[in-house]
């Protein structure tokens, strides 16, 4: 992993941004898997456009990215991001959060949109 210095402004973002509780789980699930909307819709108990705000703000800062299948968009960490060395020993020292994505495949509602 390559060691970048940021700025003091975008740390501050970046921490900002973390400081969600929805956004950090976000970003934990997408550092192991790819995820799409509904996944998180379902988790989070939480309206389509309240997690399509989310992943904007996190997109904005390059944290995310997205890749479209069919008429799906699916969403991982962008390891290849500037800022990537400066989330990855925070999500390293998060609780594992598969476990939600399991209970979505134990409903039957996991990728439930495609």
């Amino acid at each position: 992993m390559q060691q970048t210095t940021i700025e003091m402004d975008e740390a501050a973002d970046i921490l900002k941004l973390l400081g969600d509780k929805t956004r950090l789980i976000m970003l934990k699930l997408m550092d192991e898997q790819t995820c799409c909307v509904c996944e998180f819709v379902e988790i989070f108990q939480s309206s389509q456009p309240a997690i399509s705000q989310h992943i904007r703000k996190l997109k904005d800062l390059g944290l995310v990215k997205e890749e479209r299948k069919g008429q799906w968009i699916f969403y991982s960490i962008h390891r290849k991001s500037t800022y990537y060395a400066f989330i990855k020993p925070i999500l390293d020292q998060l609780p594992d959060q598969d476990g939600k994505l399991k209970e979505l495949e134990e409903k039957g509602t996991r990728i439930s949109c495609c």
